[in-house]
């Protein structure tokens, strides 16, 4: 028996209202759903062109493809449920969806941080060590790294569901925007802070552990370009990073400043939080994806080379 949700009347589904206090929810949600369409797209068609071009099964690559992959369950897990309270006007999900979205979308989270914590390793190793990077990163090697972040990620979260399923929810109302952690423990008849405590955890490893880790690849990575002779070396080395420095600071820059404004005293309200919230969901995802196809040479020479046989294959008028 299920002791969380032995409460008389078992919790069968939360109303989510996040959004209720917004007049222009349809404005938003169309938004929502433009960035989400956007991500399915941009994402979709990296983990195709990586998969179908053998030149590009590489370390590099096979990390982009997995970061891709990431990005679309994190961002499916939280935008399908903000797309249908804003545009669909159904603020009701049923327990078991709530509590599966929440679980998928941080497992994406601490996924997604990993990931990009392997690609500033190998953007280290490809710079500081460009004569052994093949020997190095070998591609079970870089299979092996990625399975291990999600291995991670699942089981932190294992503790993190029990803790979630065995709360006590007597008034099924979710003030937030979609399905986490913090929005299911506050939607509990009971003291959130206990709850909160294995979560803070695994948050400050997280935010104090791997960003600072990228930091350090990076300053590694500055000192051994500033060496080289050749300005136009430099150039390019730093060219290599520009794409990863941008999907770094999309995803640390809003828990960052959210972080910051708490500890300094200005702390978020509702509104301003749900704003923080939807932002850091949503826009990583969507930056991702673009900035990798465009910046990465070798993709968007792919890509452009197939949408060139398109142009060749017109119909014939009769």
């Amino acid at each position: 028996m299920n002791p969380g949700n032995d409460t008389g009347v078992r919790v069968q589904q939360f109303t989510i209202t996040g959004f209720d206090h917004l007049s222009n929810q349809k404005l938003l949600g169309c938004l929502i759903l433009i960035c989400y369409a956007l991500t399915l797209l941009g994402s979709g068609t990296n983990i195709c062109l990586i998969l179908t071009e053998r030149r590009l099964h590489k370390p590099m690559y096979i990390l982009i493809c997995n970061l891709a992959l990431v990005d679309i369950m994190f961002t499916t897990s939280a935008s399908t449920t903000m797309i249908s309270v804003t545009l669909v006007e159904s603020k009701t999900i049923s327990y078991y969806s709530c509590f599966s979205r929440m679980y998928a979308f941080h497992v994406g989270d601490i996924t997604e941080c990993l990931a990009l914590s392997l690609m500033a390793m190998d953007r280290l190793v490809a710079i500081s060590l460009p004569l052994r990077y093949h020997s190095i990163l070998t591609n079970p090697r870089i299979f092996m790294l990625i399975a291990l972040t999600w291995l991670i990620a699942i089981c932190a979260m294992i503790p993190l569901g029990f803790i979630a399923d065995n709360l006590p929810y007597c008034q099924p109302i979710i003030r937030y925007v979609y399905c986490d952690y913090p929005a299911m423990v506050r939607a509990a008849c009971a003291d959130p802070e206990p709850s909160f405590g294995l979560s803070t955890v695994i948050g400050v490893w997280v935010l104090c552990g791997q960003l600072p880790f990228v930091f350090l690849t990076y300053v590694k990575i500055v000192y051994t370009v500033l060496r080289l002779p050749n300005k136009k070396s430099q150039g390019h080395m730093f060219r290599t990073c520009t794409s990863h420095v941008i999907a770094v600071s999309c995803y640390f820059l809003p828990r960052v400043v959210s972080v910051l404004l708490t500890r300094i005293g200005v702390p978020l309200n509702l509104t301003e939080r749900n704003a923080v919230t939807v932002v850091s969901t949503t826009i990583p995802s969507l930056v991702n994806p673009v900035v990798y196809c465009l910046r990465t040479k070798e993709i968007r020479t792919q890509l452009l080379k197939i949408l060139s046989k398109f142009n060749y294959i017109t119909p014939v008028k009769s």
